[in-house]
């Protein structure tokens, strides 16, 4: 279990000594720390990304590049099995999830790996006497802000593409979730890349987070988390004219009508919903039901929620704790203020016997009737808690969708192909799933929100086009 930090091919502790207590979401229990980093390591780590910039890691051809990210694809592999387990102790996620993620960053090290030497620039047709092209560029030295909930996956998805177009990466990873970027850096440095092309600060958000936002020889952002926090990460951005890349959650809406194959959509929904306890960003944490289908089909996810089980992370239950006591609060607190607004608790799934006392463990609810405008409607929830509620035709449903100020992700379950196709092009999200949701993780479909849930997109090669910057060149031969 690598706890140091990773600055220019080193791993060191803290410039201040100082360390952050690793707390284990199923017990709440103290099993390691973490290098308390802060403005010096950052300043450390972006000069270690600029010098291999400028030296090792900016020489190498593109497919070069390609090689060693295929090779550190391999080595996730070898050894998925470890990240599982630190990410699902770490995190809180049950193992089967934690395994997925383990599998789903190999192989967008993978993807971008293949897609390295294949990003191409175009030829314009000019004046006679002209020839002019484009070429794709890094930005050079790239920040990189990791939540909590999906450490792996996100690296895989962020990192992945940065370093595919010859970027130099610094990496700030969630404090109560770091473990399993660190062992990911390691095995970079033993698949062979260059020292400082991959960089690791552990810390505070407000410390190390706030200075690598800020810092002036920093090219470009990538941030997901809250809003909030998103916010101030752009206007440190903007302080030095740096592009960010902002995915700041969602309110994904679910659509079903009456036509739906209605068992089919059944196990989308309920996982969507409560997949990693309901901390994930996409999650389907709202279910808009055709009214002639509203009961039947809230009549079924409720039984598939009373059987949810909720316990420990590496016994692998249905769902894991939360991330912490912070987060477990909040939630509980957001569902103890929908029974009191009166919306109907419908079902909830059960904490097994002897889940340890201090873990931090809620059930899943499922709410029914919710008002439009409520908070349990309106607000991100981030813990497993669904709201479902009935509509009447196409124009409420979209209104509906379309009524919260966000827009991430939607689903729509019909077997109209007209409608589809209506609802598709008229949902305010970045990836629309139809009679599906997720499409399996789709490591190739670009992902990204807009309204308040951010924007500029990651995965596919949108992401690769976002790590890089347009040159024109005008070659004047006549």
């Amino acid at each position: 279990m690598e706890t140091k930090m990773l600055i220019g091919g080193a791993f060191v502790d803290a410039a201040g000594g100082g360390t952050i207590p690793c707390i284990d979401p199923s017990t709440g229990e103290r099993f390691a720390a973490l290098p308390r980093g802060g403005a010096d390591d950052v300043d450390r780590a972006v000069a270690a990304a600029r010098r291999a910039f400028e030296g090792d890691w900016g020489a190498l051809t593109a497919a070069e590049r390609g090689r060693l990210m295929l090779r550190l694809s391999a080595r996730i592999l070898e050894t998925a099995e470890t990240l599982a387990q630190l990410e699902s102790r770490d995190v809180g996620k049950p193992l089967t999830q934690a395994r997925a993620d383990a599998v789903a960053c190999a192989r967008y090290f993978e993807f971008y790996g293949g897609a390295a030497d294949k990003v191409h620039g175009e030829t314009i047709p000019y004046l006679t006497g002209y020839t002019v092209m484009t070429v794709r560029e890094p930005h050079g030295v790239t920040g990189h802000i990791v939540p909590w909930n999906y450490p792996l996956q996100i690296i895989g998805r962020s990192v992945g593409a940065a370093l595919a177009m010859g970027n130099a990466c610094v990496v700030k990873p969630g404090e109560d979730a770091s473990l399993s970027t660190l062992f990911l850096a390691r095995l970079a440095s033993e698949a062979g890349f260059p020292a400082g092309a991959i960089n690791v600060v552990t810390g505070y958000g407000e410390e190390a987070g706030a200075a690598l936002s800020a810092h002036p020889g920093i090219n470009h952002i990538s941030f997901t988390g809250s809003q909030e926090v998103g916010v101030l990460v752009q206007r440190a951005a903007a302080a030095n004219i740096v592009p960010v890349t902002l995915e700041l959650g969602g309110k994904s809406p679910q659509i079903v009508f009456a036509d739906a194959d209605l068992e089919q959509a059944l196990g989308f929904v309920v996982r969507a919903a409560v997949q990693n306890a309901g901390q994930t960003c996409s999650a389907g944490s709202r279910v808009l039901i055709e009214r002639p289908v509203y009961e039947r089909f809230t009549a079924m996810i409720a039984e598939r929620f009373k059987a949810l089980r909720v316990g420990p992370a590496l016994e692998d239950h249905d769902l894991g704790p939360l991330i912490n006591a912070r987060q477990r609060d909040r939630v509980a607190g957001m569902v103890a203020a929908a029974r009191q607004a009166g919306f109907p608790l419908l079902a909830e799934g059960r904490i097994v016997e002897g889940a340890p006392q201090g873990g931090f463990y809620v059930t899943p609810a499922l709410f029914g009737d919710v008002a439009p405008g409520s908070a349990l409607e309106q607000q991100e929830v981030f813990g497993p808690a669904l709201a479902a509620m009935p509509f009447d035709g196409e124009e409420e449903a979209v209104r509906l969708a379309n009524g919260t100020p966000f827009g991430l992700v939607a689903g729509v379950w019909t077997r109209d192909g007209g409608r589809q196709m209506r609802l598709a092009h008229k949902l305010q999200a970045g990836q629309v799933f139809i009679n599906n949701y997720g499409a399996g993780g789709g490591v190739e479909l670009p992902f990204g929100g807009v309204k308040r849930s951010g924007f500029n997109r990651e995965k596919g090669f949108e992401a690769l086009y976002g790590f890089s910057a347009v040159k024109t060149i005008a070659l004047k031969h006549d």
